[in-house]
C-alpha cells in the first residue's frame, strides 16, 4: 500500500514530457540542495525510510523537466566524514529520493567536514561547477535552489542565479541577503519558469529597419541594458541609441549600436537640466530625422517611459514599446509589465522580447563589451593578475568608505596581492589616500574605456554598487561586491559573474534608494572587516599575484610600453 507522501508525489503524472517546454534562454539547468529543499531535513540521515519529500516537490520538479531544464542535486554530506553513515547508506538514501521525486541528471556530493577546507563544500562553488560540467553547461547558465545562506553564497561565487526557499531553521539574516526568496519549492519553480518565459521572444522575428533604443541615466544603467539592445540589434538593420551624457562612454562600448544620439533628459538625468521647450523641440526634430521605424524605450524600474514616448509620437515614430505601470493611453503600442525583483539585464531583455526581438542562439544573455575598442593598459598597472579596488561612486551611499578601502589595501598587500586603485578625475585625492596603504594609484588616469581595460586584466575587482561592477561582469572578471542595500541586490548586483557580496544586507538604509547615507557612519559597509575581502578572494579562487583570469576577455594592446 502506497504511503501518503508517495501518493502525493505521484500526482505529478498529469505533467507530460514536453508540456510547457520553453525556448533555451536564461538557464540550461536547475541545481537543488537536498536536505531542507527537496526533502525534510533529518540530520545526518542514513536511513531511506526517513526520506520525506517537501510538499509538492515531485510535481514542481516535473514542471522543470517538462520545460526542458536538466536537474542536479548538490549536497554537503559531512555525515560521511563524521562517520554518521556510510557511503552505501548515502547511496540508498539518494536512491530513495529519486524513487519518490524522479530521476536527476547528476548528483554532486561533498563528503568532507568543514575543517577539511575542501573546494567543494558549500559555500565554496566547487559542487556547482562540477554539476554544470556534468550537465554539459556552465554555472552561469544554472540557477541554484537552496534553503540556507551557504547555498546562496556558493551560487553567487560560481556565477549562477539563486532562489532561496527558507525553512524555520533558516536565519533571518540569510533570508534578507538572498537575491530571490520563494515561499516553497513549487513557488521557486514558478519563479524560475516565469523569468525564463519573460525573456522568450519569437524564434524567427521578421527583420526590421531602423530601430531607436533609448537608455538614459549613468554608465552602469546603460551597461545592464546591453543584452536587451543586442536582442534588438539581432532583428534590426540599424540601431540608434539615445542616451544621456553620463552614459555616453558606456554606450560607445556596447555591441549592436550603430549610432548614438546624446541628449540630457530632464525627467531622467541627475542633476536634472531645466525644462526648455526649445530644446525639447530640437530633440523632437533630431529624433524625427532618424526616420526610425520603431522605438524601444528602456528604463530602470523606478523611471517612467511616457515623457519620451510622447516626444517619439510627436517625432512620427509609428511603433513604440516600453515598460509602463502607468496608463499610457495612445503613447505606447506595446505596454509591457515586469514583476518586481527581476534583475535589470533581464528586465531589459524582457522588453525586447515583448517588442518581438530575441537574442540569437549563440549570444549568451549576460553583459558584453566591444573589447576591440579598449585601449592599452597603463604600464604602472604591471602584469595581469592584480586586484582592482575602486573605492568611489557617483552616488555617496554606494561608495566604499575611505577608511575601509585603505584597510583593504593594507590587508591585501600584506597577503601578497598587487592592488591597483582606480577612480575618476574628481577622486584623485581619495585614490591617493587609499593607494598609500600599499597599492598602485591610477586615480584620475582612466576614462571608462581605460578602466575597462584595466579591469579586464585583473584577477578580481573589489567595488561598491557602481558602474565598474558591471564592467567586470561584462568582462568575466570576479567581483567582491561591497553592496550597500539601498537598492535590491537581486536587481542590481553583478550579473552572471562569480561574486561574493559583503556588507549588512539588513541595514537601516535597505531599499531606501537613498543617494546620501541616511545613517551616520555608513554602517552597512563600514563594519566589513578587510579580512572578509581576503576570504572572498580565496572563495573566488583568486590567488595572490594571480595569473590572467580564466575565462576573462582578452584586451587588445596588452600593457602599454
Amino acid at each position: 500500500m502506497r504511503r501518503d507522501h508517495e501518493r502525493d508525489q505521484c500526482r505529478s503524472a498529469r505533467v507530460y514530457p514536453g508540456a510547457g517546454r520553453i525556448p533555451s534562454g536564461l538557464y540550461d539547468a536547475v541545481l537543488l540542495d537536498r536536505d531542507g529543499t527537496l526533502i525534510e531535513d533529518v540530520p545526518y540521515n542514513g536511513d531511506p525510510e526517513k526520506v520525506r519529500p517537501v510538499p509538492g516537490a515531485r510535481e514542481a520538479l516535473d514542471r522543470l523537466r517538462a520545460a526542458g531544464l536538466r536537474l542536479a542535486v548538490v549536497s554537503n554530506q559531512s555525515g560521511l566524514a563524521r562517520g554518521c553513515f556510510t557511503a552505501d547508506d548515502l547511496r540508498r538514501v539518494n536512491a530513495r529520493v529519486e524513487e519518490l521525486l524522479g530521476p536527476f541528471d547528476s548528483w554532486q556530493v561533498c563528503p568532507h567536514g568543514e575543517p577539511d577546507g575542501c573546494a567543494c563544500r558549500k559555500p565554496a562553488p566547487g559542487l556547482l561547477h562540477a554539476a554544470a560540467r556534468a550537465l554539459g553547461t556552465t554555472a552561469a547558465r544554472c540557477v541554484m535552489v537552496g534553503d540556507i545562506g551557504a547555498d546562496m553564497t556558493a551560487a553567487a561565487a560560481a556565477g549562477a542565479a539563486a532562489v532561496m526557499v527558507p525553512t524555520p531553521a533558516t536565519r533571518s539574516a540569510e533570508v534578507i541577503a538572498a537575491p530571490t526568496v520563494a515561499a516553497d519549492l513549487p513557488d521557486a519553480v514558478t519563479e524560475i519558469l516565469r523569468r525564463t518565459r519573460l525573456v522568450a521572444a519569437p524564434a524567427s522575428p521578421p527583420r526590421r529597419g531602423t530601430v531607436l533604443v533609448a537608455r538614459s541615466d549613468a554608465a552602469g544603467d546603460v551597461l545592464v541594458t546591453g543584452p536587451g539592445i543586442r536582442a534588438v540589434a539581432a532583428g534590426a538593420q540599424r540601431v540608434v541609441l539615445l542616451c544621456g551624457p553620463r552614459g555616453r562612454a558606456a554606450a560607445e562600448l556596447l555591441p549592436g549600436v550603430d549610432e548614438i544620439v546624446e541628449w540630457p533628459l530632464p525627467w531622467i538625468d541627475a542633476p536634472a537640466p531645466r525644462v526648455d521647450p526649445a530644446e525639447l523641440r530640437d530633440l523632437t526634430d533630431r529624433l524625427a530625422a532618424l526616420n526610425a521605424d520603431e522605438a524601444v524605450v528602456f528604463t530602470s524600474f523606478h523611471q517612467s517611459a511616457l515623457p519620451l514616448a510622447l516626444l517619439l509620437r510627436m517625432a512620427g515614430i509609428a511603433r513604440i514599446s516600453a515598460i509602463s505601470d502607468d496608463y499610457p493611453g495612445a503613447l505606447l503600442d506595446v505596454r509591457h509589465r515586469v514583476p518586481v525583483g527581476v534583475p535589470e539585464p533581464e528586465r531589459a531583455l524582457s522588453l525586447a522580447a515583448a517588442a518581438g526581438f530575441a537574442l540569437p542562439p549563440d549570444d549568451e544573455p549576460g553583459l558584453r563589451l566591444r573589447t576591440d575598442r579598449l585601449p592599452a593598459v597603463p604600464v604602472e598597472a604591471g602584469a595581469a593578475g592584480y586586484v582592482v579596488l575602486h573605492p568611489g561612486s557617483s552616488v555617496e551611499t554606494r561608495a566604499c568608505p575611505p577608511e575601509l578601502a585603505t584597510r583593504i589595501v593594507r590587508v591585501l598587500a600584506a597577503a601578497g596581492h598587487r592592488v591597483v586603485v582606480t577612480g575618476g578625475r574628481d577622486e584623485r585625492e581619495l585614490t591617493a589616500r587609499v593607494a598609500a596603504a600599499g597599492g598602485i594609484d591610477l586615480g584620475g588616469r582612466t576614462g571608462l574605456d581605460e578602466l575597462a581595460a584595466v579591469i579586464a586584466r585583473a584577477g578580481a575587482l573589489v567595488v561598491g554598487n557602481t558602474g565598474p561592477a558591471h564592467l567586470a561582469a561584462a568582462l568575466g572578471v570576479p567581483v567582491v561586491s561591497l553592496f550597500a542595500p539601498t537598492v535590491p541586490f537581486g536587481q542590481w548586483g553583478p550579473y552572471r559573474v562569480p561574486t561574493v557580496r559583503l556588507g549588512d544586507a539588513g541595514a537601516a538604509c535597505r531599499d531606501t534608494r537613498a543617494t546620501r547615507c541616511p545613517v551616520p557612519g555608513h554602517p552597512c559597509l563600514a563594519a566589513v572587516e578587510p579580512g572578509r575581502v581576503l576570504e572572498a578572494l580565496r572563495l573566488l579562487g583568486v590567488p595572490a599575484d594571480a595569473p590572467e583570469p580564466v575565462g576573462a576577455v582578452p584586451v587588445p594592446g596588452g600593457v602599454m610600453r
